[in-house]
């Protein structure tokens, strides 16, 4: 039997009358990676803070190593080896400072260390760090221009440096691309074979399957089961986590209506290859690839954030070439981008004002907003989505991460569009959450053309009427969803030649 490394009795939170955590007794034995799994919701979120001392307890312990545990601030639990990769990337890592600072920062930052930074010094250790896992980067670039990819993995190189005793990792291989989740997987083995307690938190099976020992399964604010009899319970793992079976999903696929955007040998960078393809109406694609296949630059250029390098686009019958993201949205084309914490939450503000913001002339006359139209707007949207919240005037920061993807997806579905492009909209929640997302975005698709950039095929083939393979910055794979051949597709996820990739 496993050294217990971590020990939770009876923790509980509340935050005013809204009881997150209702007494949540969990063991984190050593040299064990303990799966954590949650609906969107269900306080995964509220525990990590608290055990990695951003929150208190409202009563209940913690014992780290048999010692009573009260981290006071992360830096304490961070000293004290309790080390946490959370879910927002901009919480791991500091977008103004460049990469080696970024490494060393708990080190600089320590009072023992000097006033004066050796430049050198600090570059040379930071390249050791990243060594360590793999990552080879130049250490003097700035965070802010690296990919969301990359900012992962310097936020887990951080980690790493701490020789943790506990290692908290929140939705870590959410923006990695498959060789960089297959190095992370290879890092924690290493760290759970040298004894390392390891809190994995995810809702991608494929990363449970792979890595745990043990599956605990939250639903509101309590554990509500515990697997770890071999061969584990996976599907139990999900009943539990949800409080119901999940049914199998039958998708009834619609044919295409009329193209809504034309596109004519598109070229998104230098060198890449050209492709064509028609976006038609009352149809849902799905396009999957590999991170790094060009999948968000291709968002970008549809919705004006980037110039199209060359080829023509035709919305409605008529030329279209966006300048801006303003250009895209009155010309009915909207985008639900894919980093939700950079690109698409804007925090301070409630709900209401996060899902009517883009659309205010929509919501006001003579430049008087129009509250009423706002609270039916956002009413109408939680609803339909089933947002968990209090009240349309809750602060968006007080939500889930699930919850605040939703209020972000259901900000473009409150509108009507030609062209939804939404990327990655179901990073970061439950697979309850997704098919709730999923069935709304279907539901309202007639009249327009959808797009939802997916990397995860499972995601693919639960919403999408066609299936489009992107490999290189270039369309690669064109699949009704229909008797879908799943080898071909996966080949030309990885970038193989097949029959069809030579006929496109």
């Amino acid at each position: 039997m496993s050294k217990v490394t971590v020990k939770l009795t009876g923790i509980t939170k509340s935050f005013g009358t809204n009881k997150v955590l209702r007494g949540i007794n969990l063991d984190l034995p050593a040299g064990k990676i303990t799966a954590l799994m949650g609906a969107n919701g269900a306080g995964k979120s509220t525990l990590v803070k608290i055990i990695c001392g951003v929150y208190s307890a409202n009563s209940g312990t913690i014992t780290l190593e048999d010692v009573p545990f009260t981290p006071s601030s992360p830096s304490h639990a961070i000293a004290s080896g309790v080390v946490t990769v959370h879910q927002s990337i901009n919480d791991g890592v500091i977008p103004d400072l460049d990469i080696a600072s970024n490494l060393m920062l708990d080190q600089l930052a320590k009072p023992a260390s000097s006033f004066f930074i050796n430049a050198r010094k600090t570059r040379n250790q930071a390249r050791k760090i990243a060594a360590a896992i793999g990552l080879e980067v130049d250490v003097t670039r700035t965070v802010s221009d690296l990919g969301l990819a990359d900012r992962q993995l310097i936020a887990i190189a951080r980690a790493m440096a701490h020789h943790p005793k506990i290692l908290v990792l929140d939705e870590p291989t959410s923006s990695l691309s498959a060789s960089e989740a297959t190095r992370l997987f290879t890092l924690l083995d290493r760290l759970r074979n040298k004894g390392v307690a390891i809190l994995y938190i995810s809702h991608r099976m494929s990363d449970i399957r792979r890595l745990a020992d043990r599956i605990v399964s939250m639903r509101d604010g309590e554990i509500a089961g515990t697997f770890e009899t071999e061969p584990l319970d996976y599907e139990g793992a999900v009943n539990s986590m949800l409080g119901q079976q999940m049914a199998g999903l039958q998708l009834d696929t619609k044919p295409a209506g009329k193209p809504v955007l034309v596109l004519k040998d598109i070229c998104l960078k230098a060198g890449a290859e050209p492709f064509s393809i028609d976006l038609c109406e009352d149809e849902v694609i799905a396009i999957t690839g590999l991170v790094g296949s060009g999948k968000t630059d291709f968002a970008s250029v549809l919705f004006g954030l980037t110039p199209l390098y060359s080829g023509s686009m035709m919305l409605n019958g008529k030329p279209y070439d966006p300048h801006s993201a303003g250009d895209a949205i009155n010309s009915g084309v909207f985008l639900c981008p894919k980093d939700r914490a950079s690109n698409a939450v804007i925090p301070g503000f409630d709900i209401t004002g996060n899902i009517t913001l883009p659309f205010l002339a929509r919501h006001s006359t003579a430049s008087f907003i129009k509250d009423r139209s706002e609270q039916t707007t956002a009413s109408a949207t939680i609803s339909s989505l089933g947002i968990v919240c209090q009240s349309n005037s809750d602060d968006i920061g007080t939500l889930s991460g699930g919850n605040q993807q939703k209020v972000m997806v259901g900000r473009w579905l409150a509108e009507t569009s030609r062209l939804l492009v939404l990327d990655e909209p179901f990073q970061g929640v439950d697979i309850k959450a997704r098919r709730d997302i999923g069935s709304k975005i279907r539901q309202t698709a007639n009249g327009r053309a959808t797009i939802v950039f997916a990397s995860e095929m499972d995601e693919a083939l639960e919403i999408a009427d066609r299936i489009v393979v992107m490999n290189d910055h270039t369309i690669v794979g064109n699949h009704l969803n229909k008797n879908i051949d799943m080898n071909a597709v996966m080949a030309q996820v990885a970038g193989q030649q097949t029959t069809q990739q030579q006929s496109i």
